[in-house]
Formats: structure tokens, sequence, C-alpha cells
């Protein structure tokens, strides 16, 4: 992104958080910031680790980037999202 051609920029922003929305927050009835923090956070590990997308011929984000090597990034999908270990998790 580099100010060129910026409106094809934010156009995989508009189809992230129109994902998200669509498959996350509607669907759910979040009660407090801290429960919609939680779900989302899952959300997006799930969305970068086992959601396979289309565009990357049905690989996920983190296979595309990373490939076969190991990753310097602890692989979130294998700690359970609840809010007792949300305080314990870097932001």
């Amino acid at each position: 992104m580099d100010g060129r051609g910026r409106c094809m920029d934010n156009i995989f922003t508009e189809r992230l958080w129109r994902t998200v929305k669509y498959e996350e927050v509607y669907l759910k009835s979040y009660r407090t910031i801290e429960e919609a923090r939680v779900n989302l956070s899952a959300y997006f590990a799930f969305y970068n680790n086992q959601r396979r997308h289309q565009s990357l011929d049905y690989r996920t984000p983190h296979k595309v980037y990373y490939g076969n090597k190991k990753s310097a990034v602890a692989d979130t999908t294998l700690i359970p999202m609840t809010l007792s270990n949300l305080s314990t998790m870097v932001v």
C-alpha cells in the first residue's frame, strides 16, 4: 500500500471486514467488549491458520506466507481462547 491506486488497496480491507462480519459478528451477540475481543481473537486465529481461501488456491494465509518452514509466530489455534487466559496473552 504505497498510496498509488488507493481505491484498490482498500478493497482487501473491505473484503476482510465483510467476511468477519458475516462469519462471526452477525452470528453472535456479544454482551461485553471483553467477550467480543476474545471471540474475535479466536476468529482471526481460525481465519489465518485453518480457514482455506479460494483466492489462495484453497490454502490458508499462514501456509502461503510461511510455507513449510517453521514460523516464529506461536500457533494460536492450539490455545483455547477463554476469558481467564486472555490476560496472559500478549496483544
